[in-house]
């Protein structure tokens, strides 16, 4: 059993926009949160609430993303304004990401040995001396070891997103980012791809894990802790237990009644969408941004709620402010 320790990465009031002709796209706008060593925090919300652009700012940020604000503290020092020489020192080692399309991550001109000694390479290691850990990372995701001598077209969808999750797990990182990766996948796979990551967390290759993706359902299978967000804001950080059981936010509540539920026929009780569309990112004005769909909406709604703490969880809605838990 994996004791959660002291907070290994602290993300405060973190802004990342998408620059364009027209102005920003407030993608990610003002998000908090901590993850703790050994702690699994999952990511989750819509199609283009921020999830992927707040992953991937933290280990690289590619234009047209802007770094606008904030802070994401690793190991003292805030990742979002160290030089792309500094970032390149932590990258796999204290941060490291599996990409949403792992499957095309890799080089196809080379093999997947040379793709892992250039990466050593870039830390001072090499393949030589990394082969007894290289060899437990592909006993963990169940690939044998001639893996090595292919190129990256003669693996299948599958086996890429397995090499890549030993790739990305090589130098030990204190945080793993895991994007999305079982978004295209069946049910048993989704199952054995968690499985791998859960061994990865119990032999400590990896320090903590922020999972992502639009699927309450497989979070609650490998997560602690449960960010909901939800147009480029945070609407509510809770346990895994309890988001699922009572959860605060009107948002979430309508995930959650989106889900089909084991052992519950659909005559019994019919699945539920959101009505409506999630607002435009591009000069969004004040206000909550989930108003225009919200069955609770009331006046204060047209002012930007702040998080507010309701037993140790944190949900940002006007309700709860007012006392109103409904």
């Amino acid at each position: 059993m994996i004791k959660v320790s002291e907070i290994v990465l602290s993300v405060k009031d973190l802004k990342i926009y998408y620059s364009t002709l027209y102005g920003y796209v407030k993608a990610v706008d003002g998000v908090s949160f901590e993850v703790k060593r050994g702690e699994i925090l999952g990511i989750a919300g819509e199609s283009g609430c921020g999830k992927s652009t707040l992953g991937n700012g933290l280990i690289l940020l590619k234009p047209p993303m802007k770094y606008i604000g904030g802070e994401a503290i690793l190991d003292g020092k805030n990742v979002m304004t160290l030089s792309q020489k500094e970032l390149k020192k932590i990258r796999y080692e204290k941060i490291s990401i599996i990409p949403q399309f792992a499957m095309d991550a890799m080089n196809p001109t080379k093999k997947i040995k040379h793709i892992i000694n250039d990466i050593l390479n870039e830390h001072g290691e090499n393949f030589e001396r990394k082969k007894d850990i290289i060899k437990e990372r592909l006993e963990i995701v169940n690939l044998e070891r001639k893996v090595l001598d292919m190129y990256p077209i003669e693996l299948s969808g599958g086996m890429k997103q397995r090499m890549v999750m030993v790739i990305s797990s090589l130098m030990n990182p204190d945080v793993l980012i895991a994007d999305e990766i079982t978004s295209a996948l069946d049910v048993s796979s989704q199952r054995s791809v968690i499985q791998m990551l859960h061994e990865m967390r119990e032999r400590e290759v990896i320090g903590s894990l922020i999972f992502i993706t639009h699927d309450l359902s497989v979070l609650y299978q490998i997560a602690d802790k449960v960010l909901i967000l939800y147009a480029g804001k945070v609407a509510e950080n809770s346990p895994v237990e309890e988001i699922i059981k009572n959860p605060l936010h009107p948002y979430t509540k309508m995930l959650l009644s989106s889900l089909p539920k084991i052992g519950v026929r659909y005559v019994q009780i019919k699945l539920k969408g959101i009505p409506g569309y999630p607002p435009g990112l591009l000069n969004i004005k004040e206000g909550c941004r989930f108003r225009f769909r919200c069955p609770y909406r009331f006046e204060k709604c047209e002012q930007d709620p702040p998080l507010i703490d309701v037993d140790g969880r944190k949900v940002s809605c006007w309700l709860f402010e007012r006392g109103d838990k409904s």
